[in-house]
């Protein structure tokens, strides 16, 4: 029986972009994020309010999953990316990272996301509802 590796979920200030464009590269968000763009990668690190991540507790503390949000910590939270590398998905990262988040949010506080169209099961399995009424204005570039 092989042994799963220990997970080491928390809350980062400055999460390195090289780093989180490793992951989303991984986990296949890679293919609608900018991830070709260093600069904007820094400014969605830096600007957003929450940052969680998964790091496996092995030498280096390798990074395998993050989750990045905007929030005003009372109300809501717009967690806009939930990346999990694939060599660590199926593992219960994505539930850890999620758990983590609302944790650190607080029972006050909405979660919302946008999903990817493979990822809805995912969502759908922890129990998340889905929201009929959501709206978007989707970005030109």
């Amino acid at each position: 029986m092989t042994e799963q590796p220990r997970v080491l979920y928390g809350r980062e200030q400055s999460l390195d972009a090289a780093e989180f464009r490793q992951v989303l590269l991984d986990s296949g968000l890679g293919a609608t994020r900018p991830v070709d763009d260093a600069p904007r990668l820094s400014r969605m690190l830096a600007c957003a309010d929450l940052i969680v991540t998964a790091r496996l507790n092995e030498p280096g503390h390798p990074l395998v999953g993050v989750a990045r949000c905007v929030t005003d910590f009372s109300w809501v939270c717009y967690l806009s990316e939930l990346a999990v590398s694939a060599s660590a998905q199926k593992l219960g990262i994505g539930s850890g990272l999620m758990d983590e988040t609302r944790q650190q949010l607080g029972p006050s506080v909405s979660l919302v996301l946008a999903s990817m169209p493979d990822a809805v099961a995912f969502y759908e399995r922890i129990g998340m509802p889905r929201m009929p009424d959501a709206f978007w204005f989707k970005r030109e570039n």
